[in-house]
């Protein structure tokens, strides 16, 4: 089991990072927050920082000081400190090199330096396999041909990932995620649409035409994937796994639009589709039909509880009443 553990999270008061920093603390693990703020927030975390389990790092890991000690001290690291923004990439693609890939490879140099066996789970993204023409997609599907700089410098991480692992003998576990949602979360679809309508309750501006189809995961599901396959990889033998995490379904931009609409109550709200780019997309890299095959992952033991559509739903009520209060 994954319990009583020192474990070490980058990112750890994002998003994803906090609902995981959580769970570790529950499960009697010894955890080190690193994490730099720009882009997570003490908010997010505030509830455990009394926990005496608990140390929080301000680092900008992107010039670290004190990674190798943390990393030295620790025997199972997450790795989720990242730009995630797909968007940013078409203006600044040095942002996801420097913060995704120079990052990564900061983070493994101070594993190698440490000369001992060290387990690394990172969560990667479904946006490596680009506009994949299989689809759901397998974790063999190749080559991966990403379509924007977020999903290059991700694959770019796996790489250099692999061959630390190979090379220096440590573990690896490499989560490609499909659509990640829920309360905290700060940026995505949702969170646009509820801001937008917030500020006019009559028209709703939508980025594409409307019919990007894409696979949603609710924040807990993740988590209970991330912990199950993580118990697995400290325990397993082989140097590095992969594993596509995702719902079993995907849902359209237009539904979700929709059911954000019914969830704050505005049911003469205008749709206003600005067409996009590249065929309907909303953005450059955009990928516009994605759904992962999560069938490796149910053979380990593990499926998700919630559909896309049931995901987005909890997302919204979640989402809503955050940016209410705000």
């Amino acid at each position: 089991m994954f319990e009583n553990r020192r474990v070490v999270v980058t990112g750890g008061a994002g998003f994803i990072g906090s609902y995981l920093t959580e769970e570790l603390l529950n499960r009697n693990c010894m955890v080190t927050v690193i994490d730099d703020f720009s882009a997570g927030t003490m908010k997010n975390i505030h509830h455990l920082i009394k926990s005496p389990l608990l140390k929080i790092v301000k680092e900008d890991l992107k010039n670290p000081r004190r990674l190798g000690k943390i990393v030295a001290e620790n025997e199972v690291i997450f790795h989720l400190a990242a730009n995630p923004e797909v968007r940013v990439g078409e203006t600044e693609p040095k942002v996801h090199f420097e913060e995704n890939v120079v990052v990564t490879f900061n983070l493994l140099e101070a594993m190698r330096r440490g000369k001992r066996d060290k387990t690394l789970i990172f969560t990667s993204t479904s946006t490596v396999y680009g506009e994949a023409s299989q689809v759901p997609t397998p974790e063999d599907y190749g080559p991966c041909v990403p379509i924007s700089t977020y999903g290059g410098s991700k694959l770019a991480s796996e790489a250099l990932i692999t061959s630390y692992t190979h090379t220096f003998n440590h573990k690896g576990l490499i989560l490609r995620l499909a659509n990640v949602i829920g309360p905290r979360s700060n940026h995505g679809v949702i969170y646009d649409f509820i801001t937008k309508i917030l500020r006019n309750s009559e028209e709703l501006e939508i980025l594409g035409d409307g019919r990007q189809e894409k696979s949603y995961l609710y924040i807990t599901d993740l988590i209970g994937a991330l912990m199950h396959l993580a118990e697995r990889s400290v325990e397993s033998r082989g140097k590095t796994a992969i594993y596509n995490v995702g719902s079993k379904d995907k849902i359209t931009v237009k539904d979700i639009a929709e059911l954000v609409a019914k969830e704050m109550g505005c049911s003469g709200l205008r749709y206003k589709f600005t067409g996009g780019v590249d065929g309907g997309r909303g953005w450059k890299g955009d990928v516009k039909n994605m759904q992962l095959s999560i069938q490796k992952l149910v053979s380990s033991g593990w499926e998700p509880k919630y559909s896309s559509r049931q995901a987005v739903e909890l997302a919204v009520r979640g989402l809503k009443r955050e940016l209410r209060k705000n």
